[in-house]
């Protein structure tokens, strides 16, 4: 059996009705960035090729029907159809059945202790799984989700009386900030925080102010987050490999992914060759024969919480050395003159990939220096992992859910170069 595929194109306003409406009529979602330039939009679509679209006409109050030529269909039971690029760029379909979402979705709601009646903000995107799970929690509950105006704006955000609301680290950061210029923040009963690595710092400040925060570690292939607060939903397990290299098993697994045969061309919403046709429409999930997800994350267990170090791809190697870069980008985040920081790896000549740092002042009149950054990383890590250039910016180029990509953090440097 074969489910038609619809791109749903749409202001948070409103998507989720036309995601209920979708999915009545027994047919799969995909959710398109409402804010991303147009050439993303057709980029996704060429590579996924649902069956039809759903968008603002004119004016922006009817949601017009476009069917799209050259489709192809997704596994029945499918639900959503997620795009993921993981750490690097290129757009690739991740396959949840509404039987994942539901075991996501009743786990989380009693890990938070959430009861009928309960409202949760909405404060991330849409075509995010992260933010597809508040409006989820929310129908569970028998509410609508309450959606805040602008989700870069800390006063919106305590100006919500939800009980519940999920953030990323950068959004929590700014309440933070802000804090003493507004009202007191709303008495959240969970402040579920996800989406990119929580400092311990900012971590510490938040349970200090009285925020009730959850740590929240999953990605788009376990239906968002599974692990809360460093211990596993019910029903969801968790390994470790011999080389730390995190593993799940459980029912909020995805199907599969719905492949991209061939290369994207960006250049308009279909491409209608032979190359856009060949290729198998759905690769099933890279599970082991006891039905373990391997992750590209890296972690540890301690006192039987699990403690997520990074991401396995994301090693730098220079002069011989293994340098995991979220391990350096955490310690220079711990130096008072960087307010943020994310570190990638270039090409040299002699060290075969050097160490780049890319930071964010504290205070741009008095930015910190290479020889200082690299004398405090030397503090506590080994010589190599100290960066050995320094690209200062007025801002890293985080996305919705506060991830940084390494295209994106190339194309930075590229142009500040």
């Amino acid at each position: 059996m074969a489910t038609r595929l619809v791109a749903l194109h749409l202001p948070p306003t409103r998507l989720p009705e036309q995601l209920a409406a979708v999915w009545d009529a027994g047919r799969a979602v995909l959710p398109l960035p409402w804010d991303a330039p147009a050439g993303v939009v057709g980029t996704v679509l060429e590579a996924l090729r649902p069956h039809e679209l759903l968008t603002l006409g004119p004016g922006g109050r009817r949601v017009e029907r476009t069917l799209l030529g050259d489709p192809r269909t997704v596994p029945d039971g499918t639900a959503l159809v997620l795009t993921t690029s993981g750490s690097t760029g290129g757009p690739k379909g991740v396959l949840l059945p509404h039987t994942a979402l539901r075991a996501s979705t009743v786990a989380s709601i009693e890990r938070l202790g959430a009861r009928p009646g309960d409202r949760f903000v909405l404060a991330l995107p849409l075509h995010h799984v992260a933010g597809l799970q508040v409006v989820l929690r929310s129908w569970a509950c028998g509410t609508e989700p309450q959606l805040v105006a602008d989700p870069g704006d800390p006063t919106a955000i305590a100006a919500t009386d939800g009980e519940h609301i999920s953030l990323v680290p950068t959004q929590l950061a700014r309440l933070l900030d802000a804090a003493p210029t507004l009202d007191p923040l709303p008495p959240w009963r969970s402040v579920l925080v996800g989406g990119a690595h929580l400092d311990a710092d900012l971590d510490a400040r938040a349970r200090e102010a009285g925020i009730p925060v959850v740590t929240s570690y999953g990605m788009t292939e376990t239906c968002g987050g599974c692990v809360y607060d460093g211990h596993p939903l019910d029903g969801v397990e968790v390994a470790l490999r011999e080389d730390r290299r995190i593993r799940i098993r459980g029912p909020v697994l995805f199907s599969g992914y719905l492949d991209v045969p061939g290369p994207v061309s960006g250049s308009g919403p279909r491409t209608q060759g032979a190359a856009a046709r060949a290729g198998t429409p759905v690769t099933r999930p890279p599970l082991d024969r006891d039905g373990w997800f391997t992750t590209s994350d890296l972690g540890e267990v301690r006192d039987g919480r699990l403690r997520v170090l990074g991401r396995g791809d994301d090693v730098i190697i220079s002069g011989g050395e293994n340098v995991p870069a979220a391990t350096v980008a955490t310690a220079l985040r711990t130096h008072p003159g960087v307010a943020d920081a994310a570190v990638v790896g270039l090409p040299d000549p002699r060290w075969g990939e050097r160490v780049v740092a890319v930071a964010v002042p504290a205070d741009p009149a008095s930015p910190p220096t290479l020889e200082v950054l690299r004398a405090h990383v030397g503090t506590t890590h080994p010589a190599a992992f100290a960066p050995r250039q320094l690209v200062l910016v007025d801002a890293l180029p985080r996305d919705g859910m506060g991830k940084v990509t390494r295209d994106a953090l190339h194309a930075l440097i590229a142009g500040t170069t």
